[in-house]
Formats: structure tokens, sequence, C-alpha cells
């Protein structure tokens, strides 16, 4: 089931809302039983079958964790032994269902062999369900886990608002909110926010994202198909798809934190306007803000950090990142991604402490403007790995972004070219057509949406910055606002129904 449709919004949400805050007025247990179960249901409306195989991994890991939460009454080995077996179980499972075509097609390439297996269908979730669980795992083993309620516990793993796409949470910020005594009493200030919030999501993807989609997957379905772009239709295709992500990634966790407003509950901010950011640093700690805190505190901390050393520092940055790539993807275009900012992240850290060694300050608004336009640049030629189905089709971007395969322009302009021939490249270059000849689409609107939506990304404050800054006084007139304007146009535009972009990972 997806936030944008129309049964989820008008006979699910209602359905568990209305009956969470009935049946908590009799009882906050049996409230969170009808929680835990109307997540179920959100999770099985996609394949019921795979209901089954969340609820074991439920099971098993909150029996596992309990087993380690007992650290005065296991030896140590012991101990160690069942985290080894619990995390490894986790990553037999998530390997299966998301490596195993891509580990067999990869066998086949280097030995050469036919050798085949059905292919397995991805359960929606599964990397976000079992990195919260392992994290879950390591902190019971550690002696940070002071809660054994199976209700809670599966409301954590389950809970519907982020179970299909993060944000990835921590039991200590998740379990303690489902135990509040209040929680099950309705807070209208929380009901406001959290509409306003997910409207203003809702918006975002229904009205953006799904637009800019228009733009850029045709442009990737040609190249993929052998075209090469031009120069514009090449920027089209990766700014295009660079602002898709952006803002339907950034709806689904405004989506998120607003739904869960409206039953008590607050979700992590996990979307803080990364393409702001002035340094790959600062970009993850902006983008997917709970994963780079995972990756962070059960990968690069793990592996040892900064701990050993420059060599060994850039070393586990390199690993984490090229580990954070896989886990988007069985693919290798994924691990290219996750390589490219692995190096971002080693070239940032070096020159950080180099311009510390030289005593270097920030600089002015001019190094601001320019630091901020390289790792932009920087994450779109990362994002065209992302999105291309192979490396060849990735490579093709690139050189079209740069121009080799030519320049297309609008014919009315040849005439301008034979009076003026140096404002324009050699003519063997340019192609007198329309801006986006492979892939036939409008110039204008095209142009137009990228534009609007980079005005947005780089000119408007972000969700987060508005709900902290709304005045109580004036919720009621916001909402009425955003209601009034913005809801009516996304329900009409949500006839053509469209998942989310991090569904697939």
């Amino acid at each position: 089931m997806l936030f944008n449709s129309y049964p989820f919004l008008f006979l699910f949400l209602p359905i568990v809302l209305i009956g969470f805050y009935k049946i908590g007025q009799y009882s906050r247990p049996v409230a969170g039983y009808w929680l835990f179960a109307a997540s179920l249901f959100f999770y099985g409306w996609w394949n019921i079958i795979y209901v089954v195989l969340l609820l074991a991994s439920i099971l098993f890991n909150f029996s596992v964790g309990m087993e380690l939460s007992r650290k005065s009454k296991i030896a140590i080995n012991r101990r160690k032994f069942i985290l080894i077996f619990g995390v490894a179980a986790n990553l037999s499972l998530l390997g299966y269902f998301k490596y195993a075509n891509f580990f067999v097609e990869n066998l086949n390439a280097i030995v050469n062999q036919g050798w085949h297996i059905e292919t397995i269908i991805l359960p929606l979730g599964i990397s976000f369900f079992t990195f919260t669980q392992i994290a879950f795992l390591v902190d019971a083993y550690r002696g940070e886990v002071k809660e054994a309620n199976f209700i809670h516990y599966g409301l954590f793993v389950t809970y519907f608002p982020h179970l299909i796409a993060g944000p990835v949470l921590h039991h200590k910020d998740m379990m303690p909110q489902f135990a509040r005594h209040d929680v099950c009493n309705i807070n209208w200030d929380n009901i406001s926010l959290g509409v306003i919030v997910f409207v203003l999501g809702l918006a975002k993807k229904v009205l953006i994202a799904d637009e800019l989609g228009d733009y850029a997957t045709p442009v990737f379905n040609v190249v993929a198909a052998g075209g090469h772009p031009m120069l514009f239709e090449a920027w089209l295709g990766a700014l295009g798809y660079t602002l898709q992500l952006y803002f339907d990634f950034s709806a689904y966790s405004d989506m998120a934190i607003g739904l869960s407003l409206l039953f008590n509950v607050n979700l992590p901010i996990n979307f803080n306007s990364p393409y702001k950011s002035v340094s790959i640093i600062e970009f993850w700690r902006r983008w997917h803000m709970t994963l780079s805190r995972f990756l962070r505190d059960y990968l690069y901390i793990p592996l040892g950090g900064n701990r050993r050393g420059v060599f060994h520092r850039f070393l586990n940055l390199m690993i984490t990142m090229l580990l954070g790539g896989l886990w988007h993807g069985a693919g290798w275009t994924f691990v290219i991604w996750g390589g490219l900012h692995g190096v971002y992240l080693i070239i940032n850290h070096a020159w950080q402490g180099f311009r510390e060694k030289m005593s270097w300050g920030q600089g002015g608004w001019i190094a601001y403007f320019v630091s901020g336009a390289i790792t932009f640049l920087a994450v779109v030629v990362g994002w065209v790995f992302f999105r291309a189905d192979s490396i060849a089709s990735a490579l093709s971007i690139l050189r079209g972004m740069a121009g080799f395969y030519g320049i297309a322009v609008p014919d009315a302009l040849e005439s301008l070219w034979w009076k003026f021939p140096a404002l324009l490249p050699a003519h063997d270059s340019i192609l007198f057509t329309t801006f986006f000849p492979l892939s036939g689409l409008p110039s204008f609107p095209a142009i137009k949406i990228v534009v609007l939506s980079l005005v947005i990304v780089w000119g408007s404050p972000n969700v987060a910055y508005l709900a902290q800054h709304i005045n109580e006084r004036y919720r009621n007139l916001y909402m009425s606002i955003i209601l009034g304007l913005t809801l009516g146009m996304t329900l009409i535009y949500m006839r053509r129904v469209s998942t989310f972009l991090y569904f697939q990972f």
C-alpha cells in the first residue's frame, strides 16, 4: 500500500487512526496490538506471503536479543557466538533475497558457466527491517536494551510509516515512545502539525517528483536502448533524476514523520536539504541521515574509524561507502556509486586536513559558492551511475554531458549561426532540431520543471524548518491554506499512482 493512494488515505489511515484512539481509551496494550496488526496488514497489502517472512524475522531477532540481554548470566564467548549467529542469519536472509541472482550472474561470467536460479522477488523494505534489527542485536550485546515487550519490539520493526523506506530506527528512540502512558491521548497540536507535514510531502511526491520522472526516465531508457544523448538531453536526464530522487525521498521522509505525529510518535529527521551542502562530508550528514548514522556506528567505527592513522581511516571510509552502495542494490553501478562517494570523502577529508595544517580560513562567499557547486556536480555524477541500468549507459550519459555527442539546439537558431558562427561550436557538432531529439521530450516544460525544482531546492526552507517555525497560533491558518491549495490538486494527480524510488532498495 502506498501513502499516495486513495485506499491508504480514505480507508486504511482513517480506520487505523480512529481505532487506535478509540481502543486506547480502554487499553493502551490492546491499542499497541491494533497498531501492530495494522502495520502487518499494510505490509501484506503488497504480498501477504512475505508477512510470514517478516514475522519470522521479528520472532527470531527478539528471541536472540532477549538472550543477549541476559548479560550477567551468559559467558562472554557464548554471547559473542550468539551475536555472530544472529547477525549472520540476518545477513544471510538479506543476501539470499537481494544478492543471490547478482552473485550467480557474476559467477557465470567468471567461470563461463550457465548456472541459473529463478528470479527472486525482493521483499519490500527488507534492507530497512534487517538493518534495524541488526542494530538491535548489537545494542543488546552491549547491554543497551532495557525493554522486553514483544509488541513494542514488533511495532519498532513494523511501524507502517517507516517500514518500507525508512528511516532506519533505533530501538531506544522508539520503544519508549510506544510505552508512554499518554501515547493514546489525542494531541491536536501533533495532529495539526502532522497533517501539514504529510500534505507537504504528498505534494512534493505527486506534483514535483513524479513530474520530474516523466522527463528523466525517457532519457535513461533511450540510452539503455543504445542511444547517445547530446549535451542538453544528457543534462536533462542527469538533473531530472537528481531532482526526482531528491523530492521523492524527501516526500517519503516528510510523509512518514507527518503520519507518525498523528499517532503521537516522533520519527527522526532523515533528510535535511542535502543539495545545499558545501562538501561531501556535509552531504552525508544531510542525506538519509539515519542510514549514515547506522553505517558510522555499526560499520565505520567497528572497523576502526579514524583511530589507527590516516591510511586506515581512508580505507575504512572506502569500505563503508562500498558496502553502503551495495546495500542500495545488487549491481556494479551501485558499487561504483559507493566507491565514488568513498573517493569524494577521502578527498574532502584530505583537503580539510591540509587546510587546517596551513591554517587557512573558510573563505568568503565565492569560496562558499564554488564549494557548493563542486559538491552538487559530484553528487550529480554519482547519481548517474546510481540510476543507469549499466556502466555503459552511465558512461554514455556522462559523455553526453561533456558534449562528446554534440549539441542539439532549436532549428530556429540555424539562421543565427550562419550570421554569427562564432557564437556556436563547429557546425558538425550541432544538430538543429530540438533540445531533446533522442527522447522527443518537449523542451519548454522540461526546462521549466528542472529550473523550478532547482529554485525550490536551493531557495526554500525544508519541511523540518517550517514545522519548527510555524507558530501554534497560525497552524490552523497554515493548514487551511495548504489543504485548500494543495490537497485538492494532489488528489487529482494521484490518479496515476507511482511507487517511491527507495522502495526498490
